[in-house]
């Protein structure tokens, strides 16, 4: 069958060994799977993003030197059921899935393991006890989403956001979005986006920001007064000595680079909560004191739980999430590279979703 395949530093579309369900496992059909960033990182920093997992004690999952097939935000068509299935699927049913699956070694990540590999081929083996089906006819391209909006629910959730909690999202590419809808899905008001992007801008307001900002242009920190958050140590005291009531602000960091963390520790506001989302592969530096003085908390999140891709599947079933802002581009398995390198230039597009069928 064919495939998109890492192999060193770049992709081509070849040839690779059929996928064979094994016991617990179901054969899919690949229908669309989206492109996320840390794919794009991971095909000219494949040993950089290895050398992270073991440093952060994950199981050995990828060797370098073999091929990759990446790909974790998809869905799939039920083919056949392995050995040792419950037959839950019949052959026909539109399948998502939390992207893991289980070997020698524990739990490993579809896309970013050498023995399961992920969705950017004709077919692939899924786990079938970690399948939902697909609800209410919803697109494919929808239902693929749901990985990626996982990811901003898990976020929001670990903010322990208030009805007196104002935010502010920082990068609004695919997981700053994703955190937009999840705010608004909360009720959270008012939220504010920055980006540089006017493209990403605009769907930020689509996707319910209310204050919708350039960070070129103008600091988003200078609105936090506006929105009753004592933007400084002084003019926090001076609320408290006056008894004037107060909101608190949470950020999420949705960029990623260098420098990112340091730039909101000096400008966040007092007793701020910063949820950390984007995820920087490098070296950084930040100056303790600052966010000690000002009493700063910051989280750091990955991924989702189970329940939480349910309750974005669910959701995306019934209508209550807009899937089609995220949507921005498909292509074939031979147009992946080129894709990999559009995205890598970051512009107008959001999730380009790879149909193998095409």
């Amino acid at each position: 069958m064919r495939a998109v395949v890492r192999r060193g530093p770049r992709l081509l579309v070849d040839d690779i060994p059929e996928a064979v369900a094994g016991e617990g496992q179901i054969l899919t059909k690949v229908l669309c799977c989206g492109i996320c960033g840390s794919d794009l990182h991971a095909v000219h920093s494949l040993e950089h993003t290895v050398e992270m997992g073991r440093r952060s004690g994950a199981s050995d999952t990828i060797d370098p030197a073999q091929d990759l097939v990446m790909g974790h935000e998809f869905c799939a068509e039920v083919l056949e059921s392995g050995p040792g299935t419950e037959g839950r699927f019949k052959a026909g049913t539109r399948v998502v899935s939390t992207p893991f699956a289980f070997g020698p070694q524990g739990g490993e990540l579809i896309g970013f393991s050498t023995r399961f590999r992920g969705a950017y081929a004709e077919r692939m083996v899924l786990t079938e006890a970690l399948c939902l089906e697909v609800p209410n006819g919803i697109a494919s391209e929808t239902a693929a989403l749901t990985e990626p909006l996982a990811v901003g629910l898990h976020a929001v959730n670990a903010a322990h956001l208030t009805d007196r909690s104002v935010a502010l999202v920082v990068g609004c590419g695919p997981i700053g979005l994703a955190v937009i809808v999840a705010l608004k899905r909360r009720g959270v008001g008012p939220v504010i986006a920055a980006d540089f992007s006017p493209a990403r801008r605009a769907l930020a307001e689509k996707l319910g920001a209310d204050v919708v900002l350039d960070p070129g242009a103008a600091s988003p920190h200078e609105q936090w007064e506006a929105f009753d958050v004592p933007q400084t140590l002084a003019s926090m005291g001076q609320a408290a000595l006056s008894g004037r009531a107060i909101r608190d602000a949470v950020i999420f960091e949705c960029v990623g680079v260098p420098g990112m963390l340091q730039s909101l520790i000096e400008q966040a506001p007092p007793t701020a909560h910063v949820v950390v989302v984007g995820a920087c592969q490098e070296d950084d530096r930040i100056l303790p004191v600052i966010a000690i003085n000002k009493q700063l908390r910051f989280s750091f999140v990955f991924a989702y739980t189970p329940d939480e891709f349910a309750e974005v599947l669910h959701a995306l079933g019934e209508g209550a999430i807009d899937g089609a802002p995220f949507l921005t581009g498909e292509v074939s398995l031979d147009d992946t590279p080129g894709a990999f390198e559009r995205l890598g230039a970051p512009g107008a597009d959001v999730k380009i979703m790879v149909q193998p069928w095409r």
